[in-house]
C-alpha cells in the first residue's frame, strides 16, 4: 500500500532560530501560539510516561521500576506499591501507564514493562486497581513472544470501543542477510508489532490474523522497528511513531493487517558505517510511512491534540524527540502531514508528550545517564 509521505530532511520549521539551545535554556518557537515552559515536578529518574487521574493526581513511571504519584504539585515520597519486578537493564524497565477510560469507577491502571524471563526479558502488559498508594488485583493481560536486548516498544492506547492497543519493538534483532527472515517479518512471534486486545486481554475475533495457522492472533500490524509513540485521533485512526536506525524515523497510520516493511524497506542506514540496510524505500505489499525524519530525531511520545489551551494545534500531532531534544508539531490534513514545525529545541531528551486535563502539554524529560530530571508543561501566554 502506497501513501503520500513528507520527508523531513532537516529539523524542519518555518521559523528562524538564533539562540543556542541547551537543556537548561531551551529555544521556544511559537508555531502560531505563544507559550512558556513551566516545571511541574523534578527529581525524577528516567521518567517514561505521564498519566492523569480524575481527582487531579498525576502518575509518572520511572524506568528503574517505580510508579510515582504527584499530588498538589509535589512528588509523593513513597512510590506506589504492588508494581511487579522489572528487568531494569539497558532500555528495559517500567514503561507506559494509562488509566482505563472508566478509571473513576473501576480504578484500573494499565502498565507495560520489561518482564524478566529467564536470563532475558520481554514486553508485558498488566492491569491493577489503584487503592490509595498501592496497586492491587494485579493481573497479566499480555506477554509478548519476543526476546532480545532492547526495543521494547511498550506504548498503550484505548480506542473507546473496548479495545486496547500495545506496541512491541523488534528487540534489536540485527537486520542481516535475508531481510525477509528477520523476526519483524515473521508473524509467528510478536517482534515489531502493534497488538490489539480486548480490555480484559482476550483476543478480538475481528483481528486480521485470527484463525491463521502459525500467526499470533493478537497482531494488528507488523514490520515495525521500535514504536514508542502511540495515539488515537478523534476519528479512531491509530498513529504510531517508531525509531528508525541512523535516520529514517517514521510516523505511520496503523491499519489492520498491514506490513510496514522493517527491515526490508526504509530510509535509514547502519550506525557508524552509514552502509545500506534496506532493499529500498518502497515495495509492493508493504505500507509506506506517512512521514519520515532524515536525520532521525529519535521519536518517543506522540500526542493527538484536542485541547482548548492551544486552539491552533487542535487536530494535529505532537511528536517528541530523544536525540533531537525537541517536540515536533505535525499539521495534519486528514491522514497526510502537510507541514512540520519545531516547537521546542534543547528541552532535553523528550520521552513522553501528553495532554493534561487543563489542555496544557506535559512533557517527560529524561537523562541518558540517569541523573534526576523533570516533567514540564507548555502553558499558553495570552
Amino acid at each position: 500500500m502506497k501513501r503520500s509521505t513528507t520527508i523531513a530532511l532537516t529539523v524542519a520549521t518555518t521559523l528562524s532560530v538564533t539562540a543556542q539551545a541547551s537543556a537548561q535554556d531551551p529555544v521556544m518557537l511559537s508555531a502560531h501560539e505563544d507559550y512558556r515552559i513551566e516545571t511541574v515536578v523534578d527529581g525524577l529518574v528516567n521518567p517514561w510516561s505521564i498519566a492523569f487521574l480524575p481527582g487531579g493526581d498525576m502518575l509518572v513511571t520511572e524506568r528503574p521500576g517505580r510508579l510515582r504519584m504527584v499530588r498538589d504539585g509535589r512528588l509523593v515520597d513513597a512510590p506506589v506499591r504492588g508494581v511487579p519486578e522489572v528487568f531494569a537493564r539497558g532500555q528495559g524497565g517500567l514503561m507506559d501507564v494509562v488509566p482505563h477510560p472508566d478509571f473513576a469507577s473501576n480504578r484500573l491502571l494499565y502498565i507495560t514493562y520489561s518482564k524478566p524471563v529467564g536470563d532475558g526479558s520481554t514486553t508485558a502488559l498488566i492491569r491493577g486497581r489503584l487503592d490509595g498508594g498501592r496497586l492491587t488485583d494485579v493481573e497479566e493481560l499480555f506477554e509478548a513472544n519476543s526476546q532480545g536486548a532492547g526495543h521494547y516498544g511498550s506504548r498503550i492506547a484505548f480506542d473507546g470501543n473496548g479495545h486496547v492497543f500495545v506496541t512491541v519493538g523488534d528487540r534489536q534483532a540485527p537486520p542481516r542477510g535475508d531481510l525477509e527472515s528477520h523476526p519483524a517479518q515473521d508473524r509467528s512471534n510478536h517482534h515489531g508489532t502493534v497488538v490489539r486486545l480486548h480490555e480484559d486481554g482476550s483476543v478480538p475475533s475481528d483481528n486480521p490474523f485470527v484463525g491463521q495457522s502459525g500467526v499470533r492472533p493478537e497482531i494488528w500490524t507488523w514490520g515495525h522497528r521500535n514504536p514508542q509513540g502511540l495515539s488515537i485521533d478523534r476519528d479512531g485512526r491509530v498513529w504510531i511513531t517508531e525509531h528508525g536506525p541512523q535516520g529514517g524515523d517514521e510516523l505511520n497510520l496503523v491499519e489492520p493487517g498491514n506490513n510496514y516493511g522493517w527491515p526490508v524497506v526504509g530510509y535509514g542506514v547502519n550506525y557508524g558505517s552509514g552502509s545500506a540496510i534496506h532493499e529500498g524505500t518502497m515495495r509492493e505489499g508493504m505500507t509506506h510511512p506517512t512521514h519520515v525524519w532524515v536525520p532521525s530525531i529519535a521519536t518517543s511520545g506522540l500526542l493527538y491534540y484536542t485541547g482548548d489551551a492551544f486552539p491552533a494545534w487542535q487536530g494535529h500531532l505532537l511528536a517528541g524527540g530523544l536525540g533531537g531534544q525537541q517536540i515536533a508539531l505535525l499539521t495534519m490534513d486528514g491522514d497526510e502531514v502537510v507541514k512540520e514545525e519545531t516547537l521546542v529545541l534543547g528541552l532535553g531528551r523528550v520521552r513522553d508528550v501528553r495532554q493534561g486535563p487543563d489542555g496544557f502539554i506535559y512533557v517527560a524529560v529524561e537523562d541518558r545517564r540517569g541523573a534526576p530530571t523533570r516533567v514540564v508543561r507548555l502553558v499558553p501566554v495570552r
